[in-house]
């Protein structure tokens, strides 16, 4: 059985300069007090309006359950102490995922219900994740995986049957985030709550007498719910202009030739319809290791309650999940470092212009055009040097933070112009839901 504590001492280990200093200040989830961040009278407004709306012609089409996942999505009694909502990590204006400037512009990890606590990686998107299918080896006597959700693909789907479904259970009683003590408390606030009715009308009068059942079913009707036609929206400029709705711009055409072509981006970001006409997800549900640096601002690292590792812990991705279990154990080693490839869908969507998203899975590029540059060029600008004068991406790159299984095939060194960048982060911008409303099949 593959040694984790080996594979760190020999190939993982943090060097001396890239470990974080002193911990820096971090911004709560409920500050900001910006245009576009979500405080929490923002989740509570769309929590109260979706439980007045008691019928899907009143909700934009919403069937009974996706309506109980909504409510589910946005109800801030679901933690302990109440306050942590699904949307606060995974905001509709922000595609989804973090949407707060403050916490986006540093750590990129939210805080959970109980102040100062913090989780370690950077909310993934909960948009098109009810595509994923459940985790599995790509190819018999193979290594490579696809499926599952979370970033290390833990969120299995073998439970429930979509890794979306089993990714609903993990933050609930996860003490990092919803923090509540057991899943009878979850299924009480919901059966007990405002939209108790609805729940027993959807999945029976006598569900509430089913601890796990009534716990399965409220994780149900969450990825119902991540699966409609609001979350899964399938109406980007791009999406517009496969319909034949929509030119894209010179710049943006160029930037999907690239995109299809020179850059390599659609070996992992599928951009072409699917076998029965369906629209591209702009993922292959893979894994992958980038070779991101160590974002040194992330919270966890001084989080010792919960990593007893503090500044010397590394992510290990989907490598350190198949290790906990013995079918998947085997694979492990080489699967270290890789993290799930998210949809590009959205990658772009902001509430203003100025709005700062993080990008990868601990949130160190804070700007696409940063990341198409590092795709481009991480292997060809050196090792930046503790305590040289030099900035990363002009002169040098951070060393990764796993320097094992790192792509060197379809990144690291592309041969893009800087023109050439700026027209693949032209035609990302053309991913972003809100566009055009699609005509229903």
């Amino acid at each position: 059985m593959l040694s984790l504590g080996g594979v760190l001492a020999c190939n993982a280990a943090p060097l001396p300069e890239t470990l974080p200093g002193e911990a820096p200040p971090v911004p709560s989830s409920g500050e900001g007090g910006l245009p576009g961040t979500p405080e929490d009278s923002e989740v509570s407004a769309i929590f109260e309006d979706t439980l007045r709306r008691e019928d899907a012609a009143k909700h934009g089409g919403l069937t009974q359950v996706e309506r109980l996942g909504k409510l589910l999505f946005f109800d801030r009694r679901l933690s302990e102490p109440r306050g942590q909502a699904c949307a606060v990590c995974h905001g509709p204006d922000t595609g989804w995922t973090g949407p707060n400037l403050l916490i986006n512009l540093t750590g990129s990890v939210y805080e959970g219900a109980v102040r100062g606590r913090f989780g370690n990686r950077k909310p993934p998107s909960s948009a098109y994740a009810t595509q994923a299918p459940i985790l599995h080896l790509a190819d018999a006597g193979q290594s490579a995986f696809i499926g599952g959700n979370f970033w290390d693909g833990r969120a299995t789907g073998e439970k429930l049957g979509n890794p979306a479904a089993d990714q609903a259970q993990g933050p609930f009683l996860n003490p990092l985030e919803q923090n509540n003590p057991n899943a009878a408390t979850v299924v009480a606030k919901v059966c007990d709550g405002p939209y108790g009715k609805l729940f027993r009308s959807v999945y029976g009068a006598n569900i509430c007498r089913d601890v796990p059942l009534a716990y399965d079913s409220i994780a149900k009707a969450i990825a119902a719910y991540e699966g409609s036609s609001e979350v899964n929206a399938f109406s980007s400029k791009y999406d517009a202009y496969l319909e034949g709705l929509a030119e894209l711009t010179g710049k943006e055409r160029w930037g999907l030739r690239l995109f299809e072509g020179k850059a390599r981006c659609s070996n992992c970001h599928t951009s072409q319809r699917g076998p029965n006409n369906e629209p591209p997800l702009f993922t292959d549900y893979g894994f992958d290791n980038l070779g991101v640096p160590r974002n040194l601002l992330n919270p966890w690292y001084w989080e010792f309650q919960f990593n007893p590792e503090g500044p010397f812990w590394v992510d290990l991705g989907l490598g350190a999940f198949l290790q906990t279990r013995s079918d998947y154990a085997p694979y492990a080693r080489p699967n270290l470092g890789k993290v799930k490839i998210p949809t590009l869908r959205n990658v772009d969507k902001r509430p203003y212009p100025a709005f700062v998203k993080a990008y990868t899975h601990n949130g160190y590029f804070k700007s696409l055009e940063s990341i198409v540059h590092f795709y481009n060029t991480r292997d060809v600008l050196p090792v930046c040097v503790a305590g040289d004068s030099n900035t990363p991406g002009v002169d040098c790159w951070p060393a990764p933070e796993v320097g094992l299984n790192i792509n060197t095939v379809e990144m690291g060194n592309l041969g893009l112009s800087p023109q050439e960048e700026q027209a693949i982060v032209a035609f990302l911008g053309t991913l972003s839901d809100g566009y055009y409303e699609p005509t229903a099949d």
